[in-house]
């Protein structure tokens, strides 16, 4: 029984050891051709690069005349799912209720981000637009943060939007 478990383990060195001579051996030749690499240059994706523009923005009450409220409130004003064309702008325009942002003499602040990138800043009430979408679907999303710099609850929203050629 012990020589049958040695018989297998032999064959496996030998046949490993066949391997490796082979490889070696056809890697290593002085002949032109005994050895041909191949290199291919794969270019990155198109990497997606926003321009923003801030605009004055109409100053639109976030609460419907029926409602009373005292707690801060954020309305995105974009539909979701809306479809936009190549080089056409997208705007981020919010209606804002019981709460002035930092450049309007307030404690609260807007931050958006785009497709999971980098946060950017809304100080005050002007319309962020934004050029250079690349075609495929995008998210925004748009939270109020307070004067402890946390986001306020339920002021959270996100716009799912579709770039086309």
């Amino acid at each position: 029984m012990l020589d049958a478990g040695m018989c297998t383990a032999r064959k496996r060195v030998g046949i490993v050891a066949v391997v490796v001579v082979l490889v070696s051996s056809a890697c290593s030749g002085n002949g032109d051709g005994s050895h041909t690499t191949a290199t291919t240059f794969v270019s990155p994706p198109p990497r997606q690069v926003l321009k923003a523009e801030f605009r004055p923005a109409k100053q639109v009450s976030a609460l419907p005349d029926d409602v009373e409220t005292e707690e801060p409130l954020l309305i995105f004003n974009l539909s979701d799912g809306k479809t936009f064309r190549e080089g056409e702008e997208v705007a981020i325009d919010f209606s804002l209720a019981n709460a002035k942002l930092k450049g309007d003499g307030g404690d609260y602040r807007i931050r958006y981000i785009v497709d999971d990138d980098d946060m950017k800043w809304i100080d005050r009430s002007e319309q962020v637009v934004l050029t250079g979408w690349i075609p495929g679907k995008h998210t925004i999303r748009l939270e109020l943060i307070g004067p402890d710099g946390w986001p306020y609850h339920k002021n959270n929203e996100t716009r799912e939007i579709t770039v086309v050629e």
